[in-house]
């Protein structure tokens, strides 16, 4: 099989990984990949990964590569394309993709379209109003004392949510994007939730429109400094699976998000065909989503990828064929762990260009694997292209052998100005602490 993956992330360059792995894939371009997923070879014929320089917004070009190429599967993996409707037009061309369709990609280009959904299926959501008027949406701040998350409507690049404690952050995160636009259009319509306490969890779930499967669950940490505290960032670790939830625990829970979720979809006239990642809070009264994502999470994508045993591709060729009833989902009985390596000044203002040490010599090895993310070369050397630089991961039985292995290699990447990657990933799976 011929694929193409859109995308340049440590999503990703572990799904280019994966697919490298299968002996269904004889050829694989990456638009436009890393250095990384260059480095990737099959498994199949012992090529290697080709990446091609077409950003991901540029729609047609994509889909001319792939006609020229005879793609037989693409496979998106950042959510923009999808709310351009890459899947609309790919589909029109008769090109196979992995990835639901524009009006089903609103779950994530508009939280307000995914709150009010919610509320017309009685979907466990977060208690939530969405608001234009500023002073409206102060209003309802106030009734809940300030204790609430203030999103913009539209895609923010993980920017766009404001986690409040008092009246006082409420207001000025609501005036900062519904009357300075600091966001701009994205944040003209807000949704404002309340504010939940409890442990979140990330679901990953394949879904042809109509049947579903449950990939490995996964935590991620988005706060930029150990303890959760500090900025949100787009992930700055993860491990899976989840360590307080039993998988019949996470199976229930998501048989309550898909069964009300894929039957407003009917209701609506919407086929979702894709990965469903809705982002759970378990609270005091049970587990409520917090929003959707229509793609795969990242770094989630790296603890969840090493853990499936079914031949991926088959998968998600499966699940946007239409027929993800004929393949069965095996699973790893291992854990896995991935901490990030940021560039300096992420996330607010990365600084690029600087030289990383130490990352071609460390390699891979069975059961250990660094995704490449914000990575490019400048001539010999690789160099910071993103906020996210890296993640470094392992898998296996032994958390605590895997979690020091993990920060073992990660003290060995540095990049020159700086860097930055927290110490706690994974720490409450373990009483010991890491290696430095």
């Amino acid at each position: 099989m011929k694929i193409l993956v859109i995308g340049s992330g440590g999503r990703e360059h572990a799904l280019t990984w994966a697919l490298s792995n299968s002996f269904k894939v004889s050829s694989l371009w990456c638009a436009p990949g890393n250095p990384g997923m260059a480095e990737e070879t099959f498994s199949y014929n012992g090529r290697t990964v080709s990446c091609v320089p077409i950003e991901v917004t540029d729609i047609l070009g994509l889909r001319n590569f792939a006609k020229q190429m005879e793609v037989d599967l693409t496979i998106v993996g950042p959510e923009v394309p999808l709310s351009l409707g890459i899947a609309d037009i790919f589909k029109v061309a008769r090109l196979t993709i992995f990835a639901p369709g524009k009006a089903a990609a609103r779950f994530e280009s508009s939280k307000c379209f995914a709150q009010e959904f919610a509320r017309r299926h009685k979907l466990p959501f977060a208690p939530g109003e969405c608001f234009s008027d500023s002073a409206e949406a102060k209003a309802f701040a106030r009734s809940l004392v300030g204790r609430c998350v203030v999103k913009a409507d539209g895609l923010c690049a993980g920017k766009g949510a404001f986690v409040c404690g008092s009246v006082s952050e409420a207001e000025t995160a609501i005036e900062n994007l519904l009357i300075k636009w600091e966001l701009g259009a994205v944040g003209k319509r807000i949704v404002i939730q309340e504010r939940l306490d409890g442990f979140e969890l990330s679901l990953h779930v394949l879904c042809d429109g109509s049947t579903w499967k449950l990939l490995p669950s996964a935590q991620d940490y988005k706060r930029l400094l150990n303890g959760n505290k500090g900025s949100l960032t787009g992930g700055m670790g993860a491990y899976s699976p989840h360590f307080r939830l039993s998988l019949k625990e996470v199976e229930s829970m998501a048989e309550a998000v898909m069964t009300p979720f894929l039957k407003g979809c009917r209701a609506e006239s919407i086929t979702y065909r894709g990965l469903l990642y809705p982002g759970i809070m378990m609270t005091k009264d049970g587990p409520k989503i917090l929003e959707f994502n229509v793609r795969f999470g990242d770094p989630e994508t790296q603890v969840i990828v090493p853990r499936i045993k079914t031949d991926l591709c088959e998968l998600l060729l499966a699940t946007a064929e239409g027929r993800l009833n004929e393949v069965s989902l095996e699973v790893h009985d291992n854990r896995a762990v991935c901490v990030v390596i940021a560039a300096p000044g992420y996330p607010k203002n990365p600084i690029l260009g600087k030289k990383i040490i130490g990352l071609e010599k460390l390699g891979n090895s069975p059961g250990r694997k660094i995704f490449y993310a914000g990575v490019r070369r400048d001539g010999r050397n690789l160099v910071t292209a993103g906020g996210r630089v890296v993640g470094v991961t392992a898998w296996g039985s032994d958390i605590v052998e895997l979690r020091h292995g993990v920060y073992r290699f990660e003290s060995q990447i540095q990049i020159v100005g700086g860097k930055h990657s927290r110490t706690d990933i994974g720490i409450e799976l373990i009483s010991s602490p890491p290696v430095a």
